[in-house]
């Protein structure tokens, strides 16, 4: 069924960066064979954002990692 604007009455499209920070709760380990609850990690502290890496709450396997881009809290500008 066509509705006019493509969506049905009462529904809006998804704003865009609705998802942008997303955070993972579990993530599939291999080392354990299903999806288990991890840890996150912070590995770097780079110019352009952080690291971090996440861990298996069991086992302690690395099973991803992401970087979060934007300003750093507690990081001067450089001098100009």
């Amino acid at each position: 069924m066509m509705y006019p604007g493509g969506m049905p009455p009462g529904r809006r499209p998804a704003q865009q960066g609705a998802y942008k920070d997303l955070e993972a709760t579990s993530l599939f380990c291999p080392r354990c064979k299903q999806a288990q609850p991890v840890r996150r990690r912070l590995l770097l502290v780079l110019p352009t954002g952080e690291k971090y890496s996440y861990h298996c709450a069991v086992c302690g396997e690395e099973v991803g990692s992401k970087t979060e881009k934007g300003p750093m809290n507690g990081v001067l500008p450089p001098l100009r």
